[in-house]
């Protein structure tokens, strides 16, 4: 019998992977997705992508989507409370799902767990994942690398001692591309802004009075 799974999507490049990894596992089915919206904003947690493109996404993915709304600002208690498994490969991170997920029934997995970073954004380069930074650390990346896409380019522009996926939080994607989609997620570029330490850049719907 398949392993009934609903996946923890961010709106990134990393949850677009594993789903593309577990859909290839032929001993789960993947039958929705869920997500943490920030309810004042309306945007998905921390990678401040609007709910729309969030929306856009589930529907190219074929797949259910449920959005938590977590509070702002977001205590820990509050968002343990809502909180469901995700794919990282941080010990203190994982460990800290697998806490609270204990007793609940749900048994997380982690379809990236432990894969060598800069081998696996090549692999996701490699596999026709495209994706955009939407908010990166400028204590950590420079301001300049906000709104890039997620390419060589930018690999070969990241500082020696940054992730290459980003991993250590300097940067946030929203995927939008690859064969885990039907069809691409259309979405236009807007302003870049520095907010609470860090710098953001707004992706948009298509606007219909454009064509």
């Amino acid at each position: 019998m398949k392993k009934t799974v609903l996946l923890s999507w961010s709106s990134g490049k990393d949850s677009a992977w594993a789903l593309h990894v577990l859909r290839r596992d032929p001993d789960v089915e993947v039958v929705g997705l869920f997500t943490t919206v920030n309810q004042a904003f309306q945007r998905v947690a921390m990678h401040a992508v609007r709910v729309e493109l969030l929306q856009a996404q589930a529907a190219a993915l074929g797949l259910p989507l449920r959005q938590v709304s977590i509070p702002y600002p977001c205590s820990n208690e509050d968002y343990a409370s809502r909180m469901a498994f995700g794919d990282l490969f941080l010990e203190d991170v994982r460990a800290y799902r697998e806490r609270n997920l204990a007793g609940s029934g749900i048994e997380p997995l982690f379809p990236l767990w432990g894969l060598p970073t800069a081998e696996l954004a090549q692999t996701m380069l490699r596999g026709g994942l495209k994706a955009r930074l939407t908010c990166l650390d400028p204590r950590k990346l420079p301001r300049g690398l906000a709104g890039s896409e997620f390419g060589q380019d930018l690999l070969d522009a990241l500082p020696p001692d940054a992730d290459p996926c980003g991993e250590y939080g300097e940067f946030h994607s929203f995927a939008w591309d690859g064969p885990m989609f039907l069809h691409p997620v259309p979405h236009a570029v807007g302003e870049t802004v520095e907010r609470d330490g860090f710098v953001f850049t707004e992706l948009l719907p298509p606007d219909p009075q454009r064509g």
